[in-house]
């Protein structure tokens, strides 16, 4: 059985190597979501290295894009309330990174939602979208394309060069 690949009716050993792949797309749907927010995490080396232990690109894609969705739309909701929440300490993002990405998005519209995936700009812009009212569909469509466009680009470069 190749890394990443789950069957069915397995032994104990084969059991425990399942629950241990089973656990490696936990993590990476976990890291994918946090990494949406604004905490320091890279979800790319995260699927890349599971990429090149041979686990499947299609559940890895499959997995970090629903991770990375959710953590946007968690921002999105997160924006929805800011008036309630946004001096709160924990709350993911700066007076200042809310500023820049309210600017991008009065410039460009909704349409800056295609770049949720961009470091720094991409977390505040979902947030934004929140604020400014975007609407859910219209938000989970965007922030899709863009998401899982993202990892297509890294997995197909990562399989070329590997």
């Amino acid at each position: 059985m190749a890394a990443g690949q789950l069957t069915l009716g397995a032994n104990l050993p084969e059991l425990y190597d399942q629950a241990v792949i089973l656990f490696a797309y936990a993590c990476l749907f976990l890291i994918s979501l946090a990494a949406a927010t604004v905490l320091p995490l890279q979800s790319e080396a995260a699927l890349v290295g599971l990429l090149l232990v041979d686990y499947s690109p299609w559940l890895l894609l499959l997995t970090a894009s629903v991770g990375n969705i959710l953590g946007s739309t968690i921002n999105w909701m997160l924006g929805r309330a800011i008036e309630r929440l946004g001096s709160r300490s924990w709350f993911p993002a700066t007076g200042a990174m809310l500023d820049r990405a309210q600017q991008w998005y009065r410039r460009y519209g909704r349409w800056s939602l295609l770049l949720s995936w961009v470091p720094v700009i991409g977390d505040p812009l979902t947030v934004v979208a929140g604020v400014l009212r975007e609407s859910l569909p219209v938000f989970l469509l965007l922030v899709t394309i863009a998401k899982i466009g993202r990892y297509l680009v890294l997995i197909a470069a990562t399989l070329w060069f590997y």
